[in-house]
C-alpha cells in the first residue's frame, strides 16, 4: 500500500527481507514478526521453511506470519519444527482478496464462523503461537480468543482479542 498498490500481492520476499532488516536495526524490545508474501509459502512446506528461514536469518525477524487455516497447517508444522515461531492469520486474509470477493468482513454466516474457529484451532495445534483475526465480527473473535491457548491479535475484530493492530 505504501508503494501505491491496491493490495499486497505483488510484494516480493526480497522486499520484505529488506524492510524487516531495517526495522530490526531500530528495534530493541519488540517482537518482530515478518509477513510471508504471496506465493512464498503456498507451493510446499519445504518452500515455506526455506523462505521463513530467510526472513529470520537475513531479515532479523523473530517470527513469521502466514495466512490460511486448513491449507496452511502442514506448513506451520514444518516451520515450527525448525524452531521458527509462527503467527497464523484467519478471517479476511488479504492474499486471498480475489477469492474472497474483496476486502470485507468474514465469518458472518454460521458455517463460515464454525470453519474459522476450526481453522484457528488447527493452526494452534500445528504450532502457531499466535493468531491474527482480521475483519471478524467481535462476538466471533471473542469466542475464538477464548477457545485458544495463545494470544489473538485483532485487526477490526473487536476489543476481546489480546491485542490489536490498527491499520
Amino acid at each position: 500500500v505504501v508503494q501505491g498498490h491496491a493490495d499486497s500481492l505483488s510484494v516480493t520476499l526480497d522486499e520484505v527481507i529488506y524492510h524487516t532488516r531495517l526495522v530490526a536495526r531500530g528495534s530493541r524490545r519488540a517482537l518482530l514478526v515478518a509477513d510471508m508474501p504471496f506465493m512464498t509459502y503456498q507451493v510446499s512446506p519445504q518452500q515455506a521453511l526455506e523462505n521463513a528461514g530467510r526472513l529470520i536469518k537475513e531479515g532479523g525477524a523473530h517470527a513469521v506470519k502466514l495466512e490460511g487455516g486448513v491449507r496452511s497447517a502442514a506448513t506451520v508444522a514444518a516451520i515450527t519444527a525448525a524452531d521458527i515461531p509462527v503467527m497464523g492469520h484467519v478471517g479476511l486474509t488479504p492474499q486471498s482478496v480475489h477469492q474472497l470477493g474483496g476486502f470485507k468482513v468474514q465469518g458472518r454466516q454460521e458455517a463460515e464462523a464454525q470453519r474459522m474457529m476450526e481453522e484457528a484451532q488447527m493452526l494452534e495445534q500445528a504450532g502457531a503461537g499466535m493468531i491474527v483475526l482480521e475483519a471478524v465480527p467481535a462476538a466471533l473473535a471473542k469466542q475464538i480468543a477464548a477457545a485458544l491457548r495463545g494470544p489473538t491479535i485483532g485487526i477490526g475484530a473487536g476489543v476481546d482479542c489480546h491485542g490489536q493492530v490498527l491499520v
